[in-house]
């Protein structure tokens, strides 16, 4: 997420109440997580796990909860809980803004656009050309659709990420100033959700064509021309290259990758990175060949044992 103008090391730290080591007018251009981070950016850490791939990831800022020396070309803000801060800089700069309207006065509607009757369209949205939003589809602020895309009834676009710290009171929500950007020509269910990024985007490419009743997480990647079947779960910071199919009931851990023109047949587990052009099914998931060779020895040996008896 980047901010709307650039930002002074030294106004961050002001607007978290936090000590910063570096220059006070080191420039901040926004602030993501780490699988997106990009130079002039700041990123959160707050376990030592983790604190390596922070310091030295591509962020300009680290936000961290422990004093160390600062790297070469970038900045610190010394924080005693670094997800609550930068759930702090979510609030300031991406604050939720209640809508008055079923379509907000800011949203952007493309030529020969149709909107059904109950849709509710937030703040800032920005629709394409050409474009079909069914009844009861809701679509929250910032989304971004384009051009000859159809969404189906009772869809939502936009909902929060789930993504959450166990605090001993309960669970604290890493707040989503993300967005939901869907690419021209593409097809989504009725009753599908697709959540924003927490700091980035959740992108279904162009062309992609998705079921009834599938779930994407927040800040996933789904490439071109993707075929997706119903009751399909996607977790967050999932990457689905190019031409991919995953058949129904499909589930996905968190921060994978499908490579281009994978496919995963019906009620697969995807538990791991897969390589593109080879199909795959089962859990844990394997190629589908040699999942088929291991269910006919299996098959074999109960036969012999059978006999035995």
């Amino acid at each position: 997420m980047r901010f709307p103008s650039t930002e002074k090391l030294a106004t961050i730290a002001a607007i978290i109440n936090t000590k910063y080591v570096g220059d006070a007018d080191f420039p901040v251009l926004g602030m993501n997580e780490i699988h997106v981070i990009q130079e002039g950016e700041i990123v959160f850490v707050d376990h030592p796990k983790y604190y390596d791939k922070a310091l030295q990831s591509k962020a300009s800022v680290i936000l961290i909860n422990k004093e160390v020396p600062c790297p070469s070309g970038k900045a610190l803000l010394i924080s005693d809980d670094p997800f609550r801060d930068f759930n702090k800089l979510t609030k300031h700069f991406r604050p939720f803004v209640a809508s008055n309207a079923m379509i907000s006065a800011s949203a952007v509607l493309g030529k020969n656009t149709i909107i059904q009757p109950n849709v509710f369209i937030g703040n800032n949205v920005v629709i394409g050309d050409n474009t079909i939003i069914h009844p009861n589809v809701s679509i929250y602020d910032n989304a971004v659709i384009g051009d000859n895309v159809i969404i189906h009834s009772g869809t939502v676009l936009g909902a929060a990420a789930f993504y959450y710290k166990n605090r001993p009171e309960g669970f604290d929500q890493l707040l989503s100033g993300g967005r939901v950007v869907i690419k021209n020509d593409v097809h989504i269910g009725a009753l599908c959700t697709i959540d924003n990024g927490v700091t980035g985007d959740t992108t279904i490419g162009a062309g992609t064509k998705i079921d009834n009743q599938v779930h994407v997480g927040h800040d996933t990647v789904i490439g071109k021309k993707c075929l997706i079947a119903s009751q399909t779960g996607i977790a967050g910071c999932v990457v689905i290259e190019d031409e991919v199919t995953l058949w129904g009931q499909v589930g996905t851990n968190s921060g994978i990758t499908i490579g281009s023109k994978a496919v995963v047949l019906g009620q697969t587990g995807v538990t791991k990175s897969i390589q593109g052009g080879k199909t795959y099914f089962g859990t844990p998931i394997g190629e589908s060949r040699e999942k088929l060779k291991e269910l006919a020895f299996l098959r074999r040996l109960m036969n012999q044992a059978e006999k035995k008896d």
